[in-house]
């Protein structure tokens, strides 16, 4: 959006539904050399009112993908937090499980 403020044109000021851009032939004096003279017609709705529109989706759609972003990382950070691996930041270390047999272990001796 430029709010008429720069010597720059909008996009969508020829590029707008329905708009018609026709050059003027022969340019007025005082217009830059550098920049063309054009006369555009036809347009559905003026430029201002779909940049508006534009600039609105684009703030809407900023604002959604952010908010999933956030539900995204609220998600991965309590998968995180339930996670628990071998060997983690306790300070007694890994015990592996403990079992208790009924079986009783002899060496066996084999005979020459």
């Amino acid at each position: 959006m430029t709010f008429n403020i720069s010597m720059h044109r909008s996009w969508w000021m020829e590029n707008g539904p329905g708009c018609r851009v026709t050059p003027v032939t022969p340019p007025p004096s005082w217009a830059p050399e550098d920049h063309r003279y054009i006369s555009i017609a036809g347009c559905l709705l003026e430029y201002q009112y779909v940049e508006v529109a534009h600039s609105s989706l684009q703030i809407i759609l900023a604002l959604a993908g952010f908010i999933y972003a956030c539900y995204v990382v609220k998600l991965i950070s309590e998968e995180e937090d339930s996670f628990d691996f071998i060997g983690g930041f306790d300070s007694y270390g890994y015990q592996g499980p403990q079992k208790t047999s009924h079986l009783q272990l002899q060496p066996m001796y084999m005979a020459k």
